[in-house]
């Protein structure tokens, strides 16, 4: 039996070690599968006393008002006959208590250092483990009393607070109620009983307790709700005798008043035939009985939630990946095998496997075309900027023919203007070459440990992509000055013959700086500009997909590989400085494994192995 519950305890344990309990996770912890025995009462109802006397111990601070202030998780350990009993809190480590007055005083300061030397309350539990051969093995969990009025000191919202924690805990369909009732009070205005109705109405939860027996008025008994008359449990009650208060100044040893609580029910005219299931050391081992059989209905529960977790926390570690490597070649293969995930996702952006390369066909298929077509080409081909053109373009000099030093002018003016969206058309590429670095960066899991290699990589992608667009800007401003440098003969040579058929040729040097002449020489430049914006709306996009796009494809990150293999060992564990959160969640995943399966391994060695 003991054997069933020590593992219990040992998993609990484990659990509270390694901050597996509480509310914080999604799915049920292992700490809420496993039944915990829950003692509850009102202040002043006993349940003090009634710990005590389970333990055989005078370890729990005591006064009047609010004394329990923290949840305290006591859990209980047989050790061998003939050995000292000893006490360890969790918060000390490994540090042994062999003065339970200086126990008293562990769990005093500890409340103090969490909720100050006030009479507020923390739901932040104190974790007390008591190692004793008079012990049976126990999880116990004692809570605040239940109080009706805030007293001086304390917020008029501290009643709630009380008995929110505590339904926090007896809500949970595998605790086991201890309700604590004094039997100077009628069990109908009980604060435990009340809680243990609301949340297990049948009773199959709750084994009531009732204390202080020995200070009912004369003449008077508890006999009704011992005997399960005035309000019926699944367990029968169990009453108990308490120290009183001149016992506890005087120190009384609890082995004595243990016999004290004995020979009280063996003598009593009234409860001299329950004797036999009365008293604090019949009410340990009825809870240890009744722990015992819970637990073992859970099991197949239990189980069934380890396997799960197992495989939860198992897939977790594949995704967290292996702790970093030490020796150099291997960080190096490592290093190498991460910048290759990366490159492998940002051509998926490109290519069309993930979202994002659709935004660079749209510089071009929207932007550029949008630009080209805002161009100031009408102002600059506006009559009276023509006029003035023209006229300024041979100087003192009468043109003869035509004016064929306005019209290099004008063109060259108007090819001007596309050096603008030429230039923007490489910026809006770089931009979103940039964006889709970081987010290729974000994408790829296996970077998401080491935040140094992430800064590293996106440095060397974005000092590449700026090489990339220096030389895509050089090539696109280099065609619109080609466009400008030669003017395409055979579409000049068209324009005398077009105006001879139109009937207005242009050799009079009579209408030379007339209406029709400037508009004619306004429509052919018009003429030529259009055709050049066609070719560049073309031959642009064709540029920045060479210098820019196809490069980040092809070589992104090659000056980085470079400079990678020159690095020192201890530079290269730089770089695999792995992100501190990731690398305590590796550590807590690979604790909790490791407990989910020893509890495992133990659960069935400990049931099936005899």
């Amino acid at each position: 039996m003991e054997g069933v519950i020590g593992l219990v305890n040992k998993i609990q344990r484990a659990c509270t070690l390694l901050g597996d309990y509480g509310d914080d996770r999604t799915l049920p912890t292992l700490w809420d599968a496993l039944p915990t025995i829950v003692v509850l009462g009102g202040q002043s109802s006993g349940k003090s006393s009634v710990l005590e006397s389970i333990v055989g111990r005078d370890f729990l601070p005591r006064g009047s008002g609010i004394v329990t202030r923290r949840p305290l998780v006591l859990q209980l350990y047989k050790i061998e006959p003939g050995q000292q009993d000893y006490a360890q809190f969790l918060h000390t480590g490994n540090k042994k208590f062999l003065d339970f007055a200086m126990v008293r005083s562990e769990i005093q300061q500890e409340t103090d250092r969490v909720t100050g030397k006030t009479k507020q309350i923390s739901p932040l539990p104190i974790n007390l483990s008591i190692y004793s051969p008079n012990v049976v093995n126990l999880t116990l969990v004692d809570l605040p009393g239940l109080t009706k009025v805030a007293v001086e000191g304390q917020p008029e919202s501290i009643v709630q607070e009380i008995e929110d924690m505590v339904r926090s805990y007896v809500e949970k369909p595998n605790c086991i109620l201890l309700a604590i009732t004094p039997a100077n009070q009628d069990v109908a205005t009980s604060d435990a009983i009340k809680i243990a109705r609301e949340v297990d109405p049948a009773g199959e939860r709750t084994i009531g307790v009732l204390t202080k027996l020995d200070l009912m008025d004369k003449g008077t008994n508890a006999l009704d709700v011992l005997e399960g008359r005035s309000y019926r449990l699944q367990h029968p009650w169990v009453g108990l005798v308490n120290r009183s208060q001149a016992d506890i100044n005087k120190n009384l040893d609890m082995v004595v008043a243990r016999r004290k609580e004995c020979e009280f029910f063996a003598t009593s005219p009234e409860y001299g035939h329950l004797t036999n299931r009365m008293g604090s050391e019949y009410l340990a081992k009825l809870l240890s009985k009744h722990l015992e059989s819970v637990i073992k209905a859970r099991v197949p529960a239990i189980l069934s939630l380890i396997n799960t977790s197992i495989d939860e926390l198992e897939a977790e570690m594949s995704y967290l990946g292996r702790p970093v490597a030490i020796d150099a070649s291997a960080q190096l293969y490592a290093i190498l095998e991460l910048c290759r995930a990366f490159d492998r996702i940002f051509k998926e952006h490109l290519e069309g496997g993930r979202p994002g390369g659709d935004r660079i066909y749209g510089v071009f298929d929207y932007q550029l075309p949008a630009a080209l077509r805002k161009l100031p080409l009408d102002h600059h081909l506006a009559m009276q900027n023509v006029r003035k053109v023209v006229s300024e373009a041979d100087g003192y000099q009468p043109h003869l023919i035509a004016p064929e030093q306005g019209y290099r002018r004008l063109i060259d003016g108007a090819l001007n203007y596309f050096r603008g969206p030429a230039e923007a058309s490489v910026d809006a590429v770089h931009f979103i070459l940039k964006e889709l670095v970081k987010k290729s960066i974000g994408e790829t899991q296996e970077l998401r440990r080491y935040p140094t290699l992430q800064a590293e990589i996106a440095s060397a992608a974005i000092e590449a992509l700026e090489r990339f667009r220096s030389d895509s800007k050089k090539t696109v401003l280099r065609m619109v000055e080609m466009e400008s440098s030669y003017l395409t003969v055979d579409f000049f040579r068209k324009l005398p013959q077009d105006a001879d058929k139109g009937g207005s040729p242009i050799s009079s040097s009579a209408d030379r700086y007339t209406e029709g002449h400037l508009r004619r020489i306004g429509s052919n430049i018009s003429s030529y500009v259009g055709m050049v914006s066609d070719t560049l709306r073309n031959t642009i996009p064709k540029a920045v997909v060479y210098c820019q796009v196809r490069e980040a494809k092809r070589c992104l990150l090659d000056h980085f590989y470079t400079q990678l293999g020159k690095k020192e060992g201890h530079r290269l564990s730089q770089l695999l400085d792995e992100d501190p959160v990731l690398m305590e969640r590796r550590q807590k995943c690979s604790r909790r494994l490791e407990l989910y399966k020893s509890a495992r391994d133990e659960i069935d060695s400990t049931l099936w192995g005899k």
